[in-house]
């Protein structure tokens, strides 16, 4: 079948089940973009990303919203990523999506002067322990994760005393792949996360995220809970300006955001592939998301 535009999915979520919450919830979120794209007169339709009986030469354009196994089926998902976009416009666009995989774009914001947690880069490979690492960083309260990474997967926090306890862990990881160390930032169990959706270019609305008591990991997957946030003027500016450093077209955006330890607002991560955008607290959010679709597919 033919569309104009397909949002995409999760083979897992694809079907409504209503006695889940979180299903209804995502259907929630996914339903109201499909409305904005149907009130741009576009046809639609939403299907599951991996579908194999799905020709993707029949659909002008996709937009990633609730595709969250892709980061589990990487080896999947990277050679359909690239099939797929030599025939269908993707939002976000392919070569956004790859470098937005990998949290060394964090080290590439910091170049173009947005601030960002500090963060030193363990590269593939590193014979060093990570006991010298930590040390040398001169952090006593740390955070250890690779740069490819998703719902805290692979996320250690521990004292600069304890290092030893995760040698082995680390140098089985950075066998495999690029690791990342951070201070760990207290506002987090104070203030929470912050997280500004910015939709073609401009801010629309915000949540703040908090971890559960005794936790430091926000996502709801570890039980953290979201909340409705009114932004400052300030910190509306920075998560455009931090969006606005990025090398690419970019139609949407989550900004995490905190105030670092030094009480400056820094970015935590900027999510550009398939995040959730809340847009059951700010409806017309999704409209702004059509809209900016509609106009690049007439352009």
């Amino acid at each position: 079948m033919h569309y104009d535009v397909v949002v995409l999915t999760d083979h897992k979520l694809l079907a409504l089940d209503a006695a889940d919450w979180y299903s209804q919830q995502v259907h929630t979120e996914d339903n109201l973009v499909l409305a904005a794209l149907e009130r741009q007169g576009l046809k639609v339709g939403r299907k599951d990303w991996a579908d194999p009986a799905y020709d993707w030469t029949q659909c002008r354009a996709a937009v990633f919203r609730s595709t969250w196994d892709y980061f589990h089926r990487f080896a999947e998902f990277s050679p359909w990523l690239a099939r797929v976009s030599q025939s269908t416009r993707l939002f976000n666009e392919a070569g956004l999506i790859h470098w937005n995989i990998d949290k060394h774009y964090l080290g590439a914001l910091a170049e173009g002067d947005i601030n960002i947690v500090p963060t030193l880069f363990i590269e593939r490979g590193d014979p060093r322990s990570l006991a010298h690492i930590v040390a040398e960083s001169g952090w006593e309260d740390v955070i250890l994760k690779p740069t490819v990474s998703g719902a805290a997967r692979h996320t250690y926090r521990f004292h600069a005393l304890d290092s030893e306890r995760h040698e082995c862990t680390f140098g089985e990881l950075v066998e495999q792949e690029a690791m990342m160390l951070q201070p760990f930032q207290r506002s987090i169990l104070e203030q929470g996360e912050l997280s500004l959706m910015v939709i073609d270019g401009q801010y629309t609305h915000a949540i703040r995220k908090t971890a559960k008591a005794g936790d430091f990991r926000v996502q709801d997957d570890h039980g953290g809970t979201v909340h409705r946030f009114e932004p400052s003027a300030d910190e509306i500016l920075f998560a455009e300006a931090a969006v606005a450093a990025v090398p690419f077209d970019v139609l949407y955006a989550r900004v995490d955001l905190i105030r670092d330890n030094d009480g400056a607002l820094a970015i935590m991560e900027l999510e550009m592939i398939e995040p959730e955008l809340f847009f059951r607290f700010c409806p017309e959010a999704a409209d702004k998301l059509a809209a900016g679709i509609a106009r690049r597919l007439a352009a």
